[in-house]
């Protein structure tokens, strides 16, 4: 397979140029305007009940919320002025005169205290804005933010804009800045290392070129997804992260295999030939684990993370082909001419596998595995020991950066107007006011509830209340008094429910429902695509269990971190003290596909060696020298390139950067220099181990790089396995 690809490649050399050229041009032009198709994703699934009721209410009285917030403050002048009173009228009225808008409502028309500040000093206008959904919402939006700032005659006044709307435009806008100043910081860095690493300049830019093919090409294909379904915004910069990084890591092997097979005197067309059979090998298994496991993202019905997933799959299979058909058509093109640039000390050398650093590193683990095993399991173990206190809330404000214009009105209401710091949640109850009056004492009668107001004039079907109460709505406490107020019964009346922690209790139900089946799927993909790849029953097992230690690992650091609010003030985000747990599961399905990466990268060297004849320890000795070097360079790269959206303004971004960061380095350093070593010595022989009749499988159908190494599965595999 491998051999007739790279035939193929060479023979298409320049037709496989001219497509680069191509996913450039339209990546950077028509894919670059995914940001404008970019929503917020959803939380919470169309079939949910919150969205069912919320839709049920909005049939029977409108739009009840407002998706604006134009607020206008004043030093000198309250409320009550009659300039400050005539400068916002005639901006409420210049702004229900705007076409994309529902219904403006204000101090002035409803004398409601609640939209004045305690100091009398600010007031603000609630605009709700034409369309169903939220993508037409936020484009509403987009259109007439400077109709909204400008209406009236307000220049003595303060005019500022908050509500949903506007912060999904500031999270736009920052997620746009955040991509900048990430390439910024790491864009250089990643070019000095690879400098290092490469010793050349031609060699080094290689990674680059294919990196930002991958991130563009992920743009390219996203874009096309958006048309049939809603992806997050934060999608741009988890494509960017996964793109950039897996597209340097694969071409890293790739150009790693290649120099080595240069300076080993083969010709350009074998060096190539070879390469794709052993490094594009590696880079296709690894690609294919990472695609698929983030289907697994897929089996949890959570909008927010089905776009998410699409992207991330499009960016790591445009960096799979990439590095296995575009950069070995450059390096055919190239040949010698990859060490342009070379720097005077380095040599280009056919490397050494019996003696080295990590050779010496690994024959030092392996010689007392126990006692390196135990005390790291038990390291790692306490690292992860936070994780057993997460609390699970949500995004809110807090996520912003602290002078983001929506989060700093948001605040404003909550701190200064009358009620503000009080949270709500609407209920709609139908069957006449008998039945309100019922359903109104039986809300009352719930802990922790303050009060049951009118939020609107009740219809002849219908009545809507608020029901505000003094808790967190992240907490368990608010979650369970939603659920309360569900399992409330009227006689001849339905209660509907929406806002607050509503949305919360049904994401909460969905991921509770389709965890198992999400965990149960990537731990069955890695198990199968790594028995195709090794030919082993013993090895898939123990990877998915190194996974689980460094996944639950970096898990812990990030809670003692983002829960608990460690480290916040040198990060520089707001502790809310609280986990989303759609963040969460991203953060697994990514960082148990990455943890694979590696093992896959390690493994596969240490495969070949055993196919060649070497018993196990030498194998592995061998693998760890062959790939201690350019493991290692990978990880600090990729470590640079999602470390730098730790710098993010973003709480729920700077986590993910952070996070991933974290999980690399502890599976680079403590797993493979230490964990993997010291298991695979311990089980000895017994790693290559296989049933016959699944020998034969992997026979017919295992990915490897030629049949050469298919008869050693049945010959060398220990005794009993037939």
């Amino acid at each position: 397979m491998y051999s007739l690809l790279g035939r193929a490649v060479i023979k298409a050399r320049w037709f496989i140029v001219a497509g680069i050229v191509a996913v450039f041009a339209i990546g950077a032009t028509w894919g670059l305007g995914v940001f404008d198709e970019f929503t917020d994703g959803g939380y919470v699934s169309q079939d949910s009940q919150s969205v069912r009721d919320a839709e049920a209410i909005e049939e029977e009285f409108g739009s009840t919320g407002a998706e604006v917030v134009v607020l206008y403050e004043s030093e000198t002048m309250t409320a009550d002025d009659p300039a400050f009173a005539a400068a916002v009228e005639s901006a409420v009225a210049d702004i229900d005169a705007i076409d994309e808008v529902e219904s403006v409502t204000s101090y002035y028309d409803t004398q409601l205290p609640s939209f004045v500040s305690e100091d009398g000093h600010a007031t603000y206008a609630a605009v709700s804005l034409a369309g169903s959904s939220d993508e037409a919402q936020a484009q509403s939006f987009e259109a007439i933010e400077g109709q909204l700032r400008d209406a009236g005659d307000t220049g003595d006044l303060t005019v500022t804009l908050g509500g949903g709307a506007a912060i999904f435009a500031d999270l736009n806008e920052q997620v746009q800045h955040d991509l900048e100043i990430a390439e910024m910081i790491s864009m250089p860095i990643l070019l000095l290392i690879m400098i290092v690493v490469f010793g050349a300049l031609v060699a080094a830019s290689l990674p680059l070129l294919i990196g930002g093919m991958s991130i563009l090409g992920g743009f390219a294909i996203t874009r096309v997804i958006t048309e049939f379904t809603d992806v997050s915004v934060f999608a741009a910069n988890v494509i960017t992260i996964i793109g950039l990084g897996m597209s340097i890591d694969y071409s890293l092997f790739v150009l790693r295999r290649f120099r080595e097979e240069l300076a080993a005197g083969r010709d350009k067309r074998r060096a190539v030939l070879n390469t794709v059979a052993t490094a594009g090998r590696t880079v296709m298994v690894s690609g294919i684990i990472i695609v698929l496991s983030m289907g697994g993202l897929l089996l949890v019905d959570v909008p927010f993370l089905h776009g998410i997933a699409y992207g991330v799959m499009s960016a790591v299979g445009v960096a799979m082909l990439s590095a296995l058909v575009a950069l070995p058509a450059l390096l055919y093109l190239l040949g010698h001419r990859v060490d342009k640039g070379r720097l005077p000390w380095r040599k280009n050398k056919e490397p050494k596998t019996d003696t080295g650093f990590w050779h010496g590193l690994a024959a030092g683990v392996m010689r007392r595995p126990v006692l390196v095993l135990l005390p790291v399991l038990a390291f790692m173990a306490l690292l992860a020991s936070p994780i057993l206190g997460v609390q699970f809330g949500g995004v809110d404000e807090r996520d912003m950066p602290k002078d983001a214009e929506s989060r700093v009105v948001t605040e404003t209401i909550a701190a200064d107007f009358p009620g503000g710091e009080e949270e709500r949640f609407q209920v709609m109850v139908t069957g006449g006011q008998d039945a309100a009056a019922e359903a109104t004492a039986a809300i009352l009668e719930l802990d922790n509830v303050d009060d049951v107001v009118p939020a609107a004039p009740p219809t002849d079907d219908a009545t809507l209340l608020d029901v505000l109460y003094d808790l967190d709505p992240f907490s368990a406490e608010a979650r369970t008094l939603i659920e309360d107020t569900r399992a409330i019964e009227v006689d001849g009346a339905d209660l509907y429910v929406t806002g607050g922690a509503s949305d919360r209790v049904d994401m909460l139900d969905a991921i509770g429902e389709g965890l198992p089946y999400m965990l149960g799927y990537i731990v069955i993909v890695t198990m199968v695509v790594l028995f195709l790849a090794f030919g082993s029953i013993v090895l898939p097992i123990k990877a998915v269990l190194m996974n689980a230690v460094s996944l639950g690992a970096a898990l812990g650091i990030v809670v003692w971190i983002f829960q608990e609010g460690h480290l916040s003030g040198p990060l520089g985000f707001t502790p809310s003290g609280f986990i989303d747990p759609s963040n969460l599961l991203l953060m697994i399905a990514l960082l148990f596909a990455l943890a694979t990466d590696y093992e896959v990268f390690l493994l596969s060297r240490v495969r070949e060696e055993w196919d060649k004849g070497a018993d196990n320890r030498t194998a592995v000795l061998r693998g760890m020298q062959s790939t201690g070097s350019i493991i290692t360079a990978a990880a600090l790269i990729l470590i640079v390139v999602v470390g730098a959206f730790a710098f993010s303004g973003i709480t729920f971004m700077k986590m993910i950067g952070l996070g991933m960061a974290i999980a690399i380095f502890l599976d680079a350093t403590v797993v493979r220099m230490l964990l993997v070593p010291a298991t695979m010595r311990l089980l000895g022989r017994a790693n290559w181990w296989v049933p016959g009749p699944l020998g034969r499988l992997y026979s017919k159908y295992g990915i490897k790089e030629s049949d050469d190494s298919v008869a050693a599965v049945e010959e060398r595999s220990p005794a009993g396995v037939r």
